[in-house]
């Protein structure tokens, strides 16, 4: 089982000097950290450098660095991924802003064809240190195209890895480490979490290791199994299970591609059972590989079918009924108390 210090959980006393902030203030902390440290970091995007990003997420920097380290690109995602895998060949480390996940999708020939295959294809003379930001979820009543969850398709990707934080102290540490890593990575941010709370975040430059999932409960009954903003729900229903004396271990999942499957083999061991929780739709989600694994290498410890809280094979409807789409905590309690039920 791997570990890592989960900085989420450092007790403010025992701290560097930081401040409490809400994650896409993080994404910013870090990228301004990375940009003042490292001369080869570029960010590039639609609207990110004069107005900050749509999200704000990249507010002030190009006040801080100039507009030829922030670089505002035309309405062109095609474009953007293009010049994104031009620049990491030649020795830059870009982080890109799809802007939203529903606008990935022209971007896609750039990131698997040339990408994703640049370590593979030159026999590892040449990496791709790239970074693609997006804005990644639902929760904010957007229109269409800008509610995806879309993260299975990139897990399906060799050579790519695929990282989705869900506190603003994971978001800060992984993301300092998505631009130090030599090959491609596709960083989801979810965005119904932007500022939805705060914590104390020290603007260290201490990066948090990839491929590693996050303990984030102690729990003896039932593993949960979640990443993102789903991690909230999920929590919360661990503590309403624990009022009805079901004890959940919750588990972050962070970096889903490659898949620290260790660290939710152990868990399920130990508690027997598993919900997974995700808000992309049902099938062939994340969530179908992890249940597929426990059946190939934990079918003897499941004492329970696993079970999966997921999003519907649908659209993400319009916002009148988009928080009935998407996991709740009623739905995570039951899924979790059939699985008790029927061990």
């Amino acid at each position: 089982m791997k570990t890592a210090v989960d900085r989420s959980k450092i007790d403010p006393a025992d701290a560097p000097a930081g401040k409490a902030i809400t994650l896409i203030e993080a994404v910013t902390q870090a990228l301004a950290w990375e940009m003042r440290h490292d001369d080869s970091v570029v960010v590039l995007g639609e609207d990110v450098g004069v107005n900050g990003g749509v999200f704000r997420a990249t507010a002030g920097l190009q006040q801080q660095f100039g507009p030829m380290r922030v670089l505002d690109t035309p309405l062109d995602e095609t474009t953007i991924a293009g010049l994104t895998v031009g620049m990491a060949a030649m020795g830059m480390k870009p982080v890109a802003e799809a802007q939203f996940d529903g606008f990935i999708y022209p971007m896609l020939d750039h990131i698997i064809c040339h990408a994703a295959r640049f370590r593979y294809r030159t026999r590892g003379r040449l990496t791709c240190p790239m970074v693609l930001r997006v804005p990644w979820g639902g929760g904010i009543r957007a229109p269409e195209h800008h509610s995806e969850a879309n993260e299975a398709m990139f897990t399906n990707v060799p050579g790519l890895r695929v990282v989705l934080p869900s506190s603003p102290a994971r978001a800060y540490g992984l993301l300092l480490a998505a631009i130090r890593e030599p090959d491609p990575v596709i960083y989801f941010e979810p965005k119904r979490i932007y500022r939805q709370y705060k914590e104390l975040v020290p603007d260290d430059g201490e990066a948090l290791p990839l491929d590693v999932c996050y303990v984030l409960r102690d729990g003896s009954d039932v593993t949960l199994v979640t990443w993102g903003a789903q991690v909230k729900e999920t929590l919360e229903a661990a503590e309403r299970l624990a009022e009805e004396g079901i004890s959940a271990e919750v588990i972050d999942v962070a970096t889903l591609k490659p898949l620290d499957f260790a660290t939710i083999a152990e868990s399920v061991a130990k508690t027997g059972r598993c919900v997974i929780v995700h808000e992309a739709p049902r099938t062939a989600g994340f969530g179908a590989e992890i249940a597929a694994r426990l059946a190939e290498h934990s079918m003897y410890d499941l004492v329970a079918p696993v079970e999966r809280v997921t999003g519907y094979d649908t659209h993400m409807p319009l916002f009148r009924l988009e928080m009935k789409y998407m996991p709740s905590v009623d739905k995570v309690v039951a899924a979790a108390k059939r699985t008790v039920a029927n061990s």
